[in-house]
């Protein structure tokens, strides 16, 4: 075997990927928020959420996208993980539509087909609106071109007169249970090692076609890429939060528990599937003739899409009764982290090990950056308590309550170094997903999402700021604030804080229902509020009410409180792609 047919065979696997990857992302680019929504639309049993997963699937190619969507949707509440490993069986059943048309690809010469594509993509690719279009004929073009010269390379290899090469799977009994196993393992390790079952597929039906490989072996090293898959994304899932590890590992049972039982029922199932194709198992050259069977060999690779699709489809007939029991022993396998949410300021959205396309990474940050803007919420009603705390007149001589205090601010000045930390790996992460191929609409989403992050930490920095006022009041010689200024601080509050219940509500829901008129209404109650305390301040100080000194703190926390609306209304506008004067 020459030096340069192996480069052929390498280049040809690496198109195929290539192919493959192109069109699964201009798919999920040209339907992605479709195919979100019917995610998240269809599930209502295991039924329909096994069918969705499975149309997606097979709509975008990919099993990897199908569950980093899905993951995202169980993080988000949207899915509960029983209804989310529903899809994922559904996914398993979709993919195997890839080796379908990968059998395609090696019963005919389908390079000629190709170059008309080529030539349409080229054009469609420089129209702004079919630019994706011109993407997916690309990405199929490039797999059945990959597919087409892996198909001539098997054949110009001559592995079914290479003495050396049958020798070696000779050497192998085909009747042992070893020698399933051994395949089974190769499978297994080749998948995780080129990151691609489409690939270690591709090389199976070379060597089956080629009538190198017996069925038997062939069709063990198909159930090992199964097992091989669900490793690399159970890898990639161990720096992601809970419910990611625990979808991988339902993933992993699903796969694992398929091949385990269909080792018990091997010969027949594989008969049963080669009966379907019309594959004689028994025939060899030296009864039948070269040319007969190679014929006989060249229905192999239906027979490997064949079993793939059988097998996925009977294992999901079993286990979809099981839901719920696959659901509780993945939670007992992975307990949730036990840590201080002060102290975790870990992404829990984000991942790298599921960064796998543009269109979904924006997704999973638009849910960090939900979670992010309740938190700074939670920190303002941090800062609330802070004020009650320090509002009582025996608090400096009850050093329980002193405790509490400081306890509680230390609590919010960990808080404003998580939304410091929040912005930067957030940011980060955007400027990563900003440097591939993105549409018009996602790289006006990042340019929102920048505003958004940005904005929130400024309201990090506003709560931080309130609390260091309470604070330097509360440990300074100053006199108390009076009842009627206590009130008035947390009448703004009060209003501050619904204007962060406004901003969470379209964080966390859909911007067409949301009535932005209220957040621009309780701005405007706010600068109101503040304009009517700064007069009535000077007032009350002109009186001898109350110091300057005090009536300074005082109008810092209502000037920040206003300043923290303003945050809000900019996080709104950023969401929303417009400006309070376009209202």
């Amino acid at each position: 075997m020459s030096i340069w047919i192996i480069f052929k065979l390498l280049g040809s696997l690496a198109l195929l990927m290539f192919g493959m990857k192109s069109m699964s992302e201009a798919l999920q680019k040209m339907a992605g928020p479709q195919l979100r929504h019917v995610l998240g639309a269809m599930t209502t049993n295991r039924f329909t959420g096994m069918l969705t997963g499975m149309l997606v699937t097979a709509s975008v190619q990919s099993s990897t996208a199908t569950t980093v969507m899905t993951v995202s949707f169980v993080n988000a509440g949207l899915l509960t993980l029983a209804q989310a490993i529903s899809v994922i069986m559904g996914a398993n059943i979709g993919t195997t539509l890839t080796a379908w048309i990968m059998s395609a690809g090696f019963s005919f010469n389908i390079t000629d087909f190709v170059y008309p594509a080529f030539f349409i993509a080229i054009i469609l690719i420089y129209y702004k609106r079919k630019r994706f279009i011109g993407d997916f004929l690309f990405g199929i073009a490039f797999m059945f071109l990959g597919l087409g010269t892996l198909r001539q390379t098997g054949i110009d290899m001559h592995l079914g007169e290479n003495q050396e090469v049958l020798n070696f799977f000779a050497s192998f009994d085909p009747n042992s249970f070893t020698t399933t196993l051994i395949f089974l393992l190769l499978g297994g390790i080749l998948t995780f090692c080129v990151q691609s079952s489409a690939a270690v597929m591709a090389i199976t039906m070379i060597l089956c076609s080629s009538g190198v490989l017996p069925i038997y072996q062939g069709i063990a090293l198909v159930m090992g890429e199964n097992i091989g898959t669900t490793v690399t994304s159970n890898l990639a899932a161990l720096s992601a939060n809970t419910q990611a590890r625990r979808a991988a590992l339902a993933h992993m049972f699903f796969n694992v528990f398929g091949v385990v039982w269909i080792l018990f029922v091997f010969r027949p199932f594989v008969d049963m599937v080669c009966g379907f194709v019309g594959y004689d198992v028994d025939m060899t050259k030296e009864t039948a003739g070269a040319q007969a069977f190679l014929a006989n060999a060249a229905k192999l690779s239906f027979v490997l899409a064949a079993f793939h699709t059988c097998f996925n489809v009977a294992n999901t007939f079993i286990l979809i009764w099981f839901i719920p029991q696959i659901e509780k022993f993945v939670c007992w396998v992975i307990k949730p982290k036990k840590v201080d949410e002060e102290e975790d300021f870990r992404l829990h959205f984000i991942t790298a090990g599921f960064m796998k396309t543009p269109e979904l990474s924006i997704l999973e940050a638009q849910k960090e950056i939900q979670a992010f803007s309740e938190r700074m919420q939670r920190m303002f009603g941090m800062v609330r308590e802070l004020l009650t705390l320090s509002s009582s007149a025996t608090a400096k001589s009850n050093s329980a309550q002193t405790g509490d205090f400081n306890k509680l601010f230390t609590r919010i000045e960990k808080y404003e170094g998580i939304s410091d930390n929040m912005e930067l790996e957030i940011a980060k992460y955007l400027d990563q997903v900003g440097d591939a191929h993105l549409s018009d609409d996602s790289k006006a989403k990042i340019r929102a999402m920048l505003r958004e992050i940005s904005e929130l930490e400024s309201i990090g920095d506003a709560n931080y700021n309130i609390a260091r006022t309470i604070s330097r009041k509360y440990q300074g010689k100053q006199d108390h604030f009076s009842d009627k200024q206590y009130d008035h601080i947390h009448q703004m509050m009060e209003l501050t804080d619904e204007a962060l219940t406004q901003m969470n509500r379209l964080m966390a829901g859909r911007k067409e229902s949301y009535d932005v008129n209220r957040t621009f209404n309780l701005e405007n109650e706010i600068n109101n509020y503040r304009n009517q305390l700064k007069s009535q301040n000077i007032n009350d100080v002109n009186n001898h009410e109350y110091t300057y000194a005090v009536g300074t703190i005082y109008m810092d926390i209502v000037n920040e409180c206003e300043k923290l609306a303003d945050y809000v209304v900019n996080v709104v506008e950023a969401r929303m792609g417009t400006r309070q004067k376009d209202f």
